[in-house]
Parts: structure tokens; sequence; C-alpha cells
């Protein structure tokens, strides 16, 4: 059967809803029209996304073109008959894999985690009768009754609401429960976080009851809406993957030149074809670092496991070093820049404010005018207002039983808010619901937009009552002043006005506490709520935390960009920005509404000068994110609901808080914050910028190490070294170059990764993207220094070879092992790291050399590696040649020391 297409049901009345969708007021749909409806729209449930199998997985590993490299010069050394130059290669290629493997076996469970937010059973009335069914079955037209606790299992237009009351942070971003109603709507577009009348996927009821009719399941949900565009994100290279790949090509082009160079060298001068052949691909070995990719997998995971230590989780591998990149934060407001808890922050009283410290629900506090703490107990209309608050309330404040003791509320945010303030007067709901029972309630309503609660005091019946300044002051004919209850005149009628939008304009929530005596055995019902004494006002907020501002002033002076983009309303967000700092000079504010007036050119026009996004949707989300990126600028997005989960996934670096953060916004992300703290986010930041410094530091190392192994070779050739017996001689055997880049290499390289954070990494703007690993200035200083090594190489294995070509192998080997150490710290010192500053790399220095001895004077190692002993001697002229060397390259590094970094 065909439903009536309605795409706007918050328009449409209770009646108009059910004939519109073919249902019962009352009795819900038959079992046998349910199971038709089944059939043809489906089960209540979203797809589930096709996972990567864990060979996909390990397939993935051996893309880089790098690595491909490396895998067609073992099989040529294998046909070549060079097994041992072969399983070498094989063994790094092999390692890298599994390295990287490990780190990434955990695939992308987006949709997965969507699911779960689904309840698995729910209350549905079928043939008039209430019944508990799966909630996958649910369908279009059911009648679905939804209680306190409940996640609601479909969207579905609410025809009853008795003080229901819903939680959609997760959907919308906003902080505050949303009070439900069955009442139309007349607006036709209307963001989700404003269909009052409409109850979707995955939200929870947090207080009351009601009923709604499911008018979407499954992917036609809101919450499926975000299912598709998460399954529209792509996955993207990460600025050093395509930096590593970029260098891949070049090295192979280059590898690709030099065979062909000694190629042809070979063959002019002679040397026979297979010699000549295995001549090019030593040279071939020797340009290319082996090691690196394993090097870069490990450096990273060693990254992910500093950053842990810091409460920031990594996901994906290659995000680490993202992070020293990013130029742009678009973060969410609730519960990442704010506590996600109302606070009470000024009382209004005797014509006075009064500020209220404290955060949280810890009723720990002091009232203050003008900066000076007071008692409160000397004032009694502002105790007065805190009991109006406190037994004019739903929710309860209990100190939980655990080793930090802390405080949690039940029911409403707000009125969790009013215990807080009231308790930290010592006035706490317990003891004063003994002192006055409750006789009856009026309950809040969003239309009436007030509550009233009556209860039976030591001075008879008194109503209590809290809601807007406007309704309240309507209803009110006196005000409390003073001690004494005084008329209310058309000049305090304007003052408590003036102060309630000077309350306002802070985007603080403001409500009007009073009460009115009651005769005794009266009737009490609305009619009762007239006539009010007003006591004052008390404003409250969902406060920034505190450590943020600080965060954000280091985000500026990194050269980051923080932009807020929130579901909660534009004051709000305005209010918080203004006093975290956010907002630069002539930066503007948009809605989600005026967002979607303009084209994706215009917004990408105005992008850097909008600092805060307001009432925004998750597709709002993805076109800022997209914005950014298309001015080439590596955005980081941070939130915690489903509706962030799109733009996290989209993002360069997708940032999810880990406390408050739901499922699906976790597996969509990069990295997980531990503690929801923001300025883990930048302790992050710093990491990844000390990450990525650490990885320039041993590529740095390895291609100067490798360059100066080429040119060893090449240089040898090209001079027409011969050995004793006048044979064509090469400096350095094939196996010799892969034990120097697999393992004398390798380990020093390993422990540049461990080395700290340069002090100064975030007084410095992030390094844009599009900066290659290495510019003109770095090749130069990298040829002349491998040139110089080289150049002491060749001078030590000359040395060497009056005697015999073993000899002078040895000596060309051990030189490189002895001068590559010196390297390690000529690297370093050009980030003011001193030789102490990590004790792994004295570690790793030792155990090169270490190594470098037991293939120097162990007989079997003798053998495999074509070495002989060396005397005291020889081991003078390696030593000699290594003062020399560092000596002319502290000359190319000072030449070369690069200018010193404007701050912005």
């Amino acid at each position: 059967m065909e439903l009536e297409n309605v795409n706007t049901w918050w328009n449409q009345s209770p009646e108009d809803v059910c004939r519109n969708l073919k249902t019962d007021l009352h009795r819900g749909l038959s079992s046998v029209e349910a199971e038709k409806r089944l059939q043809e729209f489906g089960p209540n449930q979203l797809p589930e996304q096709k996972r990567v199998s864990p060979f996909a997985l390990l397939i993935s590993q051996f893309s880089s073109f790098i690595v491909w490299t490396l895998i067609v010069a073992a099989f040529v050394a294998g046909f070549l008959g060079e097994w041992i130059d072969a399983t070498a290669i094989g063994v790094i290629v092999i390692l890298n894999a599994f390295l990287g493997f490990f780190q990434e076996f955990r695939a992308e469970k987006s949709l997965a985690a969507l699911r779960k937010m689904a309840t698995p059973f729910s209350k549905v009335i079928r043939d008039g009768e209430l019944q508990t069914l799966p909630s996958e079955k649910i369908v279009p037209g059911d009648l679905v009754l939804i209680e306190a606790g409940d996640r609601i299992p479909a969207d579905g237009r609410v025809i009853q609401s008795i003080e229901l009351s819903t939680q959609e942070a997760a959907l919308t971003g906003e902080s505050m429960p949303i009070h439900k109603i069955a009442s139309s709507l007349e607006k036709p577009d209307l963001a989700v976080g404003d269909k009052k009348n409409m109850g979707f996927l995955g939200t929870v009821a947090v207080s009351g009851k009601g009923y709604l009719v499911v008018t979407e399941t499954g992917l036609q949900t809101e919450l499926g809406k975000i299912a598709s565009l998460l399954q529209q994100g792509k996955e993207e290279q990460t600025p050093l993957q395509i930096r590593l790949e970029e260098l891949g090509h070049r090295l192979v082009w280059l590898c690709l030149g030099i065979v062909a160079l000694v190629f042809a060298l070979g063959f002019f001068r002679g040397t026979p074809l297979v010699e000549n052949l295995l001549i090019s691909i030593s040279l071939a070995v020797a340009a290319i670092p082996e090691g690196l990719p394993a090097i870069v997998t490990i450096a990273l995971s060693i990254g992910v496991r500093k950053m842990a230590k810091r409460n920031a989780l990594v996901r994906r591998l290659p995000s680490v070093e993202t992070l020293g990149c990013t130029t742009v934060i678009c973060t969410d407001k609730t519960g990442t820049l704010t506590q996600n808890e109302m606070v009470v922050r000024s009382i209004w009283v005797n014509n006075s404010f009064m500020d209220v410290t404290g955060v949280g629900y810890s009723p720990e506090g002091d009232f203050e005018i003008n900066h000076v703490k007071i008692n409160q107990q000397d004032i009694p209309e502002l105790i007065m207002a805190l009991k109006i608050g406190t037994l004019c309330n739903g929710a309860e404040l209990h100190q939980n039983h655990n080793q930090q003791k802390a405080w949690s509320i039940a029911g409403d945010p707000t009125e969790g808010a009013l215990l807080t303030v009231a308790g930290k007067a010592n006035l706490f709901k317990q003891d004063l619901e003994k002192e006055n029972p409750i006789i009856t309630e009026i309950p809040f309503d969003s239309e009436r937009k007030r509550m009233s609660m009556t209860r039976q005091t030591p001075d008879g019946s008194v109503l209590f009552i809290k809601g807007a300044t406007d309704i309240i002051l309507a209803h009110s004919e006196s005000i409390l002043l003073n001690g004494k209850i005084e008329p209310l005149t058309p000049e305090r009628k304007k003052s408590i006005l003036d102060a309630n939008a000077y309350l306002a304009s802070q985007a603080l929530r403001v409500l009007a506490v009073g009460y009115r005596p009651l005769p005794q055995d009266v009737k009490v019902d609305s009619s009762l709520e007239d006539k009010l004494i007003l006591v004052g006002l008390i404003a409250m907020m969902d406060p920034p935390r505190p450590e943020v501002k600080k965060s954000i002033e280091t985000c500026k002076k990194a050269g980051i960009t923080p932009v807020m983009i929130t579901g909660d309303h534009k004051e709000t967000a305005i209010a918080v920005a203004k006093e975290l700092k956010l907002m630069k000079e002539g930066a503007v504010a948009l809605t989600g509404a005026e967002l979607e007036q303009m084209d994706d050119q215009s917004l990408i026009d105005k992008v850097r000068n909008i600092a805060i996004y307001a009432r925004t949707s998750a597709a709002h989300k993805l076109r800022i994110v997209h914005a950014w990126k298309s001015l080439g600028e590596v955005v980081a997005m941070t939130g915690d609901g489903v509706n962030d989960a799109p733009a996290i996934k989209e993002a360069d670096i997708g940032v999810a808080m880990g406390i408050t953060g739901t499922d699906v916004t976790k597996e969509a992300s990069d990295m997980v914050i531990l503690d929801d703290n923001f300025a883990s986010i930048v302790n992050a930041v710093e990491e990844g910028r000390g990450i990525y410094d650490n990885i320039i530091k041993f590529v740095n190392y390895l291609m100067s190490s490798n360059i100066a192994e080429l040119l060893v070779i090449f240089l040898g050739m090209f001079l027409g070294f011969r050995d004793p017996l006048g044979n064509p001689f090469v400096s350095l055997s094939a196996v010799q170059l892969l034990w120097l880049n697999l393992v004398t290499d390798g380990f020093p390289a390993i422990a540049l990764g461990l080395d700290p954070v340069d002090p100064t990494a975030m007084d410095r703007p992030p390094r844009k993207s599009s900066d290659s690993i290495f510019p003109l200035r770095f090749a130069i200083q990298l040829l002349l220094t491998g040139f110089v090594i080289a150049v002491g190489t060749l001078a030590a294995c000359h040395f060497g070879l009056r005697q015999s070509a073993e000899l002078a192998q040895t000596m060309a080997f051990t030189t490189l092992v002895v001068l590559e150490i010196v390297r390690v710290q000529m690297v370093r010192s050009q980030y003011h790291m001193s030789i102490l500053s990590n004790p792994f790399i004295i570690m790793a220095l030792a155990s090169s050399l270490l190594l470098q001895l037991l293939v120097v004077y162990t007989p079997f190692l003798q053998t495999v590696f074509g070495t002989v002993a060396l005397n005291l001697t020889e081991w003078g002229v390696i030593l000699t040649v290594a003062i020399a060397v560092w000596l002319f390259s502290s000359l190319i590094n000072l030449l070369f020391k690069k200018p010193k970094l404007q701050k912005i």
C-alpha cells in the first residue's frame, strides 16, 4: 500500500498524521497491516557497512611505491642468485607490512555503532494492546509508548505528551532537554532541534511519558541520513603519506637513472655483464632507504604511545603527523568547549546582582557582590529564592559513593543547577522537603512556560513557582524587597525587565522565582498561579571548561584557527566564544539557516571570517569542512554527537570525545580524546609537531647516509678504483649496504623517534601540507653532507686498498658506520637536542657500534659480510676521518641554518 508522502509532519495535527499514515490514533496498526508494511519498507535498522577483511587490510600495506620497488629489487636479486640480498629485502618489506597491519587492524565500525544506538526492544500498541517488540520490526504508522529512560526507536510525531522531555544533544548538539508537545507547529522549515513535536531515532527520553506515531524508519530517519553521509565519506591520504609517495616515485626514477648510468659506464669499461648488473643493483639498493617505510611506521607507533599518555588515543596511525600541520580546528561547543553541565552564574534579588562561583554539580562555591564574598544568610531574599528553586523542583542531586565522590543529578539539568546552587548555601532538597511536604504539583508546560508546587510549610500552604521572567512577572502583583513585600510599580517592573535583559545578553538562561501564601483547604489549580510575590531572577549556563581559554590562546599562537560549530542557539554560542576569546576582531557568527542561503563559493569566500556556526546540522558541518579544505587548509574536526560523525570522518583529522562521545563519533574518528579536555587536543597537536620533527630527523639522517653510500660506490667506480690484482673494485658489497640500511642505520633512526618534543614547537606556525619533505635548500645540504662523508669514507677505503680488497671494503664499511653515528647527533643538534636528552639514542649508537664490531671480528660473520679484522692503526685512520667529517659537516650545518621562524 502507499502512504501519504508528508515531509512536514510537525505541521500536521495528530489526527491528520494518523489519517495520512492510515493508522488509528488509539489502537495503532493491526498485526496483519504491520507485517505488510514490514515487507514494503524493510526492517527498522541501519545497514551494516561492508567491513574490510583482515586479508584485504594486510594487502593494503603493500600499496606504497617504495615497497613495490623493494619487492622488484628482491626478485631481481633472487633471479641473479643473490639470495642473502633478496632475503634481507623481503624481511624488511614483511616487517613493515605487519607493523602497519597490527596498528590498523581495528577496521571502521561507524555504521555498526549507529546500529547499536537503536533500541533493541520497544513498547508498541498494535491491535489496541501494548506489546513489547524488537525495534527492527517497527514500521511507519506504529503507535509507540515512550517513557523516561527509553531510547526512541524511530522518527515519529508526538501525539500525546505528559511532560515528555528528550535529550537530543547527540543528534543536534544542543545541551538542554527538549520538552515535547503534541500540538502542530506552523513553520514549514525547522531545524531538528526546533521540531518540538517530533521524536528521533537514538535520542533518549529523560522525563515524563508520551506516545508517538512512527513516520520514518531505518535510513529515512535523521540518524539514517547521517549514516548515509558516513557511507559517502572517503578516506584521504595524510600529508606525510603523500610526500612519502612522491619521494618513492622520485627515488625509483633516480635508481633507474643510476642503474642505467653505471651499467653504461661498466659496459664501456669492459666489465662482465653479470658483474656489471650486480654493481648496478648494489647502487640501486644504496639509493633506496629500504628501512624508511618501517622506520616511519615505527616512529608513528611510538608517537601513538606517547600521545596516549597525554589522553589522546590515535586510531589511524598516519593521523599522528597530520596534527602537526593542522591549521583549523572546528570544535563542537557542548561538552567540548563547555562542561555540558548547567551551572548558576548569577542571581538578582533586592535590585542587586550576585555572582556565584563553583563548577559542575558539586555544591561548593561562594556568593559574591562586586567580587567580594558575602554571607548568604544575611540576605533573606537570596535564601528565599534558593528555597523556591529547590522546593519547586523535580530533579535529584546525588553524591556518588566512589573514590572521587563526584556529584551528579537525576532529571532536568536546569533543575539540577538550582539544587546545586542551593547546596552552596547549605540548603538541600531532602531536608527542605521534610519541613515542607508536597501537596500538589502543576508541571512545567512549554506553552505555559512555568511550573508550580504547593507545599505545606510551617507557616501554612504556600505555592512556589518558577518560569520565564515575562510570564512570572505578568502573574505577579508584589515583589520581595529588603524583607518587605512591596507593590510592583511600573518602575520596579522596568528594573526587573532590565535585569532580565542584561542577564540574557550574556546568553544566560534566566528563570524568575516567586511564591504565594494560600488559604487553608483551597483547591489548587492553575488559577492560583496569580497574585504572585516575585522574589528574584536566577541565571545559569553551560560554562566553558576552565582550561579551554588558555588552550585557545595556545592554538592562536601556534597559527591554528579555532572555529565553533554547534547546534545550540547563536546568542549562547557568541557568549561562550567571547568568554573564551575565540572570536578575533571582525569575525562573525552564522546560523544554519543563514548558511543555507549561501552557495558553496560564497561560503568559501567568507569562511575565514566566520568564527561561529550555530543551529547547524550534519550536512552544514560537512560543507564547512569542505570549504576550509578547498582553501588548502588542514582541518581537524572535534565533536561528541552523532551529528558530528560525518564531518569528523571527512576532516583531515577527526577528533572524538572519549567520555561524552557516542560510539558512532569515536568509530568515525582518527583520534579520541580520553578526558574530553580541549587542552588534550592542543597537547596532541604539540606531540604531532614533535613526531613530524622526529620523522624529518631520521629522513634527514637516512637520506644523507644513503647519499653517502651511493657516492662511495659511484665515485669509487668513476675514479677507477682497482684492487691490488688490478681488477675493478666496488667499495661496498650489496649485503654490506643492506646491513648499513637495516641495522646500523635503523636502530639510531628508531631512537630518533623517541626524541622529546622541541620546546618551541607551539611557538611557530604550522607547516604547510604542500611543503615538500625535500625542499631545494634541504636537498643541497644533504648532498654536500653526503659528499663530505663519501670523501672521508673513500679516503679510508683507499688506505685499505693498498693491502687488499677485503680490508678496503671493511675500512669503507666501518668508516660509514662510525660516520653515521656521528651524523645522528649532528642532525639532533639542529633541533637543540643534547646527547643526554634521549637515553635511547645512546643505547642505539652503542648497539650499532657493537654489532659492527661483531661483523668485523666474528669469523662466521666475516664470511657472510666479506670483512677482515682491523688493527689499531686502521682504527686511528677511521677516527681521524670522523673528526675531519664532523668539522666540515658542522660548517655545512652553519651555512644552511634555518632562519628563525616568525610567530603569528
